[in-house]
């Protein structure tokens, strides 16, 4: 293959004037479409969120210089401050004066989409558009190159070609890098002498900003040439070394790093053990304490006529299945609870996964494929998220609850051979509700499926419980996803549908078709379950009642606290802040989680309550009480 042959294929993607994402790739002719394509995607997929604006270029280099790569030393560092420190330390080890001031710079690198280029000497900007900066394009991975790879996503590699282009350009001396990926903390500084030394920590996880500075040293005569180079010049980089991104000299060194550093955030996580079966009450540590975690809205797990099916249920079919659904693992139970769930759901036919999770990974990635489209809410659960990765469908992201967000951009995603539109029915975290005759309105008009998770819906949502299409007296979507795991009191998930659709799932779905099916207890106590919640219709109403109460209290202790469903998210901020609340009102005998990032947002921390339909009164009362006086002490509710 000659360089001729090659092409360079540049995406830079924006929102208003935020810079969310930008790649290029250099490779044979022949792979420039479908690299242009995963670069594209790429962009639609990024952490940072969904760009409006993306612009990608091809272009057949005039010229390509091959250069060798630097040198690489990895430094694993705790915290961001020891990351900034050794890169100031690096820098003065390398001869460059004032390197207090070229760091306190730095900040100013964030808003642009370029890098600051600095006379080392005088620190004066060099870069003839202060708000633009300088960029350094047009460059790849020699090896990448000639196996024509489409982007996949390589932090290490990448830096490592563009500090060895940076570093190779006229005047260059020295080069340090902050990466403005939220989910990668890793930094590093280059120059000549000391080659490429990779910082492992070197700002918050979870942080938007990043940038980087060129440092130069030479005649103000040779800075155009300098700028020519980095922004034209088209480089391949050999001998990129083999790492991944994320390498250290010792396998399990960055295990303990990541650990220590959820420790000091207050994200670190471990299993609390009950002594008691979980309801409305349960005992931890030899302790009463009032329950306020559960999905279990309904109070079903410990439901006798519950209970008791799924007894009956293993003596005569045994604890496990044996085998997959389509091998060995059907049985009777599992019929007749397929068949229930169709009837409560109003649908042709229901098919029963294993976990809620797998029902939804199953679902999205049977539905779609490479070549189609997904409309995803912001919000949307980790097993939907995760579904429309799975599935090689390009994943367009909508504003959260912003249907006409999403109604603008399912209208503009034409020449697709499918499309998909998927939204939680009551979302996790927020308890908010999805306004579903419009969002099948919408799909409809626009020829899309519409698929929803009714997870925290059945048994909760509609006058009796039937979720969504009770409440809003509308007809179901096209798909409804949920489990058995919540106010069903077992444990498993669902999808209801037509007859055609259940069984394209049952040939296309991975997580049903290879996955042993769940036990016949399982499917005997939410079959139960479900005869409860239709003869005791008073058990929703009992629940409703309990969130009305419940908010009032928060209201009445200075509290305002907002949800469409069983879930009332209390929210704090700072997320050692609402562990710390957490831990209090654990020692008042109330369990009430900290949900923290990743979960949500850095930075919107919250305690997430989740009423039962047999909490007392006087339980939520003083649960109200007790999170407005934890609040208060650690630090205002918002």
């Amino acid at each position: 293959m000659s360089d001729g042959s090659l092409f360079s294929v540049k995406m830079r993607a924006s929102r208003g004037s935020e810079h969310v994402s930008g790649a290029e790739r250099i490779v044979p002719s022949s792979a420039a479409p479908r690299t242009a394509a995963a670069l594209v995607t790429r962009a639609l997929t990024h952490s940072k969120g969904m760009p409006d604006f993306i612009n990608v270029k091809l272009e057949r280099p005039s010229s390509i210089v091959r250069l060798k790569s630097l040198p690489v030393t990895t430094h694993a560092t705790r915290t961001p401050e020891e990351g900034m420190t050794l890169a100031a330390e690096l820098l003065a080890k390398d001869g460059i004066g004032r390197v207090a001031e070229i760091m306190a710079k730095f900040a100013e690198t964030y808003v642009l989409r370029g890098a600051m280029l600095l006379d080392a000497d005088t620190l004066e900007r060099l870069d003839p558009n202060p708000e633009r900066g300088v960029r350094a394009t047009c460059m790849d991975d020699a090896d990448s190159t000639l196996k024509g790879v489409p982007s996949a996503k390589n932090h290490f590699a990448e830096a490592i070609v563009l500090a060895t282009k940076v570093q190779n350009a006229p005047g260059i001396i020295a080069e340090i890098c902050v990466s403005d990926d939220p989910d990668y903390t890793t930094g590093y500084v280059a120059t000549r002498s000391l080659g490429y030394h990779r910082i492992t920590n070197i700002k918050e996880h979870g942080s938007p900003l990043g940038g980087r500075i060129f440092l130069y040293r030479g005649p103000r005569s040779n800075v155009t040439e300098t700028i020519r180079f980095l922004e034209q010049q088209a480089v391949l980089v050999e001998d990129v070394p083999a790492i991944s991104a994320d390498a250290t000299t010792d396998r399990f060194a960055s295990i303990a790093e990541e650990r220590s550093i959820r420790a000091e955030r207050g994200l670190l996580r471990s299993c609390r053990t009950l002594d008691a079966p979980t309801g409305p009450t349960t005992r931890i540590d030899g302790r009463d304490v009032v329950v306020l975690s559960s999905n279990d809205y309904l109070d079903l797990a410990n439901d006798p006529a519950v209970v008791s099916a799924a007894a009956n249920a293993a003596r005569q079919w045994g604890a496990g299945s044996g085998g997959s659904r389509l091998t060995t693992g059907t049985q009777p139970p599992h019929v007749a609870l397929e068949e229930h769930l169709a009837r409560f759901k109003g649908t042709e036919s229901a098919l029963v996964f294993p976990t809620g999770y797998m029902a939804n990974v199953g679902v999205i990635s049977a539905l779609v494929r490479k070549g189609d489209v997904i409309l995803s809410d912001e919000l949307n659960h980790a097993s939907i998220i995760d579904g429309c990765r799975l599935s090689g469908a390009d994943v367009v992201i909508y504003a959260h609850n912003d249907l006409s967000d999403l109604e603008r951009k399912i209208s503009s995603c034409r020449g697709y051979r499918r499309r998909v539109a998927v939204s939680d029915a009551v979302f996790s975290m927020d308890g908010d509700m999805l306004d579903l005759p419009r969002f099948i309105d919408i799909c409809r008009r626009n020829d899309a499926f519409s698929v929803i998770d009714e997870a925290h819906a059945t048994g909760v949502i509609g006058a009796t419980g039937h979720g969504l299409s009770e409440h809003f007296s509308c007809p179901h979507p096209d798909v409804i996803v949920g489990t058995l795991s919540k106010a069903l009191g077992s444990t498993g998930g669902f999808v209801c549908a037509s007859r055609m659709m259940v069984e394209h799932f049952i040939n296309s779905a991975r997580s049903f078709i290879f996955s042993t099916a769940s036990g016949a207890p399982a499917m005997a106590a939410a079959d139960a379950a479900l005869t409860v919640i239709e003869s005791q219709p008073e058990r929703v109403a009992a629940l409703r009642e309990n969130v009305r109460f419940f908010k009032s209290e928060l209201a009445r202790h200075g509290i305002e606290a907002h949800t469409d469903s069983a879930i009332v998210p209390i929210r704090i901020g700072d997320e050692r802040l609402a562990l710390q609340a957490a831990d209090e009102l654990l020692k008042r005998g109330f369990l009430i989680p900290a949900i923290r990032y990743p979960t949500v947002k850095r930075g919107e921390a919250r305690l997430r309550v989740a009423i039962m339909s047999s909490h007392g009164k006087d339980d939520l009362a003083r649960a109200a009480e007790s999170i407005a006086a934890a609040c208060t002490r650690h630090q205002s509710a918002v």
